[in-house]
């Protein structure tokens, strides 16, 4: 018998990221290849899980969320950004970023409508907008400075564009959009009248003299914007799956319809935790982001010395090298064979592309791993150059 599957989502299969999982584990490789962290966040926040697991907070949470996270969700975007939200409407937790994005693009758009999104992308957008039977239109960000192209993004939009989906800080490249380039987007979005659902799970990741801006800050944005964040991202917590959006309230409500016939609720005794971790200090905050400043200096020393060309990142857990200086012609051949070569497991770039050829020979690497990881990759990294 053939596949039973619906025919708009036939084109995907098992993800890269269970691919090069089990490659790791078959060839015993250190996987730099999916992005989790291999330490916990701050120890108060599990202990308010613990917590609130030991006070019976385990059942059916509020469908929107529970109070007390609705209210530090608000909190965390006036205090950073002075973004003014309703806890009451204009606030929804969800089962991670990916269950927002779902819910929002599932809530917004029907079949046949277009949504304008940046390549590389991360995956499940194409399987959302897949999901909602809507068409993706891309423009392409190109390795090493991955900058806006403004003519091919005004050639994405057209009469049938519904909304923007945006990353920034972005996955897989690293990349922190500009003022300018947000201005861009904006103007593009309000010509069209579109919606902007910008995933900013990354908001706190940001290096150097990097700052992330909110596209939901730019004057007259916050009124089309729907902004989605996550503290698996911000507090070393990607098995929790807390996520949520912020938006008006009207778009508010209608992820909400949607968000409900999907998990209904989760994460019970966790939201309280996030809650309590949303409200600590700067240097919480800021130390996380250093860490991680040092691990990516790390790792693109040694991917650099190996031979591989690299684009530093700005923001993210992630870094793009490009192998074609060691002769690759593919990079999914190349990252098949890093075990072999290297010991070390990265991600062909190509999976996060329409436009194949803007990304042939790239590979993405996580450097969220704690540092021995990462010293001992990057000696590995060293036999490349040799072989």
């Amino acid at each position: 018998m053939s596949s039973p599957l619906v025919s708009r989502m036939q084109s995907f299969g098992t993800t890269i990221f269970a691919e090069m999982s089990a490659l790791a584990v078959r060839t015993g490789a250190i996987n730099l290849g999916q992005g989790f962290p291999d330490t916990d966040g701050p120890r108060v926040m599990l202990d308010a899980a613990k917590a609130a697991i030991d006070s019976g907070r385990n059942q059916y949470p509020p469908g929107p969320g529970v109070p007390e996270l609705l209210d530090a969700v608000a909190a965390h975007q006036e205090r950073f950004y002075g973004l003014r939200v309703d806890p009451t409407s204009q606030v929804l937790v969800t089962v991670g970023a990916t269950e927002a994005i779902a819910s929002v693009v599932l809530a917004l758009c029907e079949p046949g409508d277009e949504v304008v999104t940046f390549e590389p992308y991360y995956d499940s957008y194409t399987a959302t907008i897949a999901l909602a039977g809507a068409t993706r239109r891309t423009s392409v960000l190109r390795f090493p400075d991955f900058a806006v192209d403004e003519e091919s993004l005004r050639a994405a939009f057209s009469a049938r564009t519904r909304l923007v989906l945006l990353n920034t800080p972005h996955n897989p490249t690293g990349k922190v959009f500009s003022r300018a380039e947000l201005e861009l987007v904006a103007d593009l979005a309000r010509e069209h009248d579109a919606w902007v659902v910008t995933d900013e799970v990354y908001e706190h990741l940001v290096f150097d003299d990097s700052v992330h801006i909110p596209m939901a800050t730019l004057p007259g944005m916050a009124e089309r914007t729907i902004t989605i964040s996550s503290a698996g991202k911000t507090f070393s917590a990607t098995g929790w799956k807390v996520g949520w959006l912020t938006g008006p309230t009207e778009a508010v409500a209608a992820a909400r319809t949607v968000k409900q016939f999907l998990t209904y609720v989760a994460s019970g005794p966790f939201q309280p935790a996030v809650a309590m971790a949303l409200g600590l200090g700067d240097d919480v905050y800021a130390e996380l982001a250093s860490s991680l400043q040092a691990k990516r200096d790390l790792l693109c020393e040694a991917l650099q010395a190996s031979g591989l060309a690299v684009s530093r990142p700005r923001g993210t857990y992630f870094v793009i090298a490009d192998a074609a200086p060691l002769g690759a012609v593919d990079g999914l051949e190349f990252a098949r064979r890093l075990p072999e070569l290297a010991g070390v497991v990265g991600v062909p770039v190509s999976v996060f592309h329409d436009d194949q050829d803007a990304a042939r020979t790239l590979v993405r690497f996580a450097f969220c791993k704690q540092d021995d990881v990462l010293v001992e990759a990057s000696r590995r990294l060293s036999r490349v150059r040799r072989s």
